[in-house]
């Protein structure tokens, strides 16, 4: 693939893999950004939020996302008892790059692919999710291990772990990687808009989403 720095792989969280909410529904940096950002189109109606954006040493706005349905949090994979799952659906938006130069000048940064998005979605699908009864000081292994897997996985788009699923993008229909684990679904694929486009949820069917550029993302503000 395309090679990828895992720029903002892994969200700010607290003790325990909890993301920070405080860190959430800023709305500086998605104005920040050069490039278009991505939600499910209008046939979603229900609450959308932002998250937190990714940037570069220099502070250029790389990637964000933005989020659909109920907010996430941290659990076992099957919930608790009796407790229903969280149905929610995040977008991953990724500025598609180049190979560049660094700003100091010093270095080279990698280029960003559609294996970008499928990385930055796999690992933000782990931050919400914790296998049912481990012990917490097992959590960080485990979660050190599955990044690495998500890095694999996404590092072999053609593998046979992915499928191919038509959605559509802006009207049109685009292809997407996918793939489904216990824990949940992640897609990737690109866009003529010059960026790429990641996604992962549970609880909310991925194969009836369809995904287009957010008009006002001044409107979540």
């Amino acid at each position: 693939m395309e090679t990828t720095s895992r720029v903002g792989a892994q969200p700010p969280a607290a003790e325990g893999g909890q993301q920070l909410p405080s860190a959430w529904r800023t709305v500086d940096g998605y104005l920040r950004a050069p490039f278009p950002w991505y939600g499910l189109d209008e046939a979603f109606t229900g609450p959308r939020w932002l998250m937190q954006v990714g940037t570069a040493a220099d502070g250029a706005v790389e990637h964000g996302s933005i989020g659909h349905g109920d907010e996430p949090s941290v659990r076992g994979d099957s919930g608790s008892a009796g407790e229903p799952r969280e149905k929610f659906a995040v977008v991953v938006t990724v500025a598609a790059q180049p190979s560049r130069r660094s700003a100091d000048g010093t270095g080279l940064l990698e280029a960003t692919s559609v294996s970008s998005a499928a990385w930055l979605a796999g690992v933000g699908l782990l931050s919400f999710t914790w296998p049912g009864q481990m012990d917490h000081t097992l959590r960080d292994d485990w979660l050190d291990q599955q990044t690495e897997t998500a890095w694999a996985l996404a590092d072999d788009l053609d593998g046979p772990e992915w499928s191919r699923l038509s959605l559509p993008v802006d009207g049109a229909a685009a292809s997407f990687c996918y793939r489904e684990s216990e824990f949940g679904w992640v897609l990737a694929g690109t866009t003529g808009a010059g960026v790429h486009l990641g996604a992962y949820g549970r609880g909310m069917s991925a194969y009836g989403l369809g995904f287009a550029v957010v008009k006002d993302i001044g409107a979540y503000a």
